[in-house]
């Protein structure tokens, strides 16, 4: 089991890539204070092109499956994405946690 202080320091790295990369894909740069609660669309002036970038490069950048268009439905903020992303880490690593059991009890 992972100790609880390196899945914290693990989320707070995480957190940093993703505001790293909603802040550089920005349309509006202008944008002084960046924190969890600057909404996509009306503080960061995203549209659905930059929208797409953003979510491809989260996806690269962090080894996400492609989110549904559902998920992305439901993402309005900076926090939003964030969380989305913790989310989406979380369950691939138990994904693969499972795997890795199974593949022990098949031997």
């Amino acid at each position: 089991m992972i100790p609880q202080d390196d899945v914290l320091a693990d989320e707070e790295s995480i957190r940093a890539i993703v505001r790293r990369v909603v802040r550089e894909l920005a349309p509006n740069q202008a944008v002084t204070e960046f924190t969890s609660e600057l909404r996509l669309l009306d503080d960061l002036q995203y549209h659905s092109l930059a929208l797409m970038e953003l979510a491809f490069t989260l996806e690269d950048e962090l080894e996400l499956d492609p989110i549904s268009e559902e998920q992305a439905d439901r993402i309005l903020t900076v926090g939003d994405v964030e969380a989305h992303v913790l989310t989406e880490r979380r369950r691939k690593r138990q994904g693969d946690a499972s795997s890795a059991v199974d593949e022990a009890v098949e031997r």
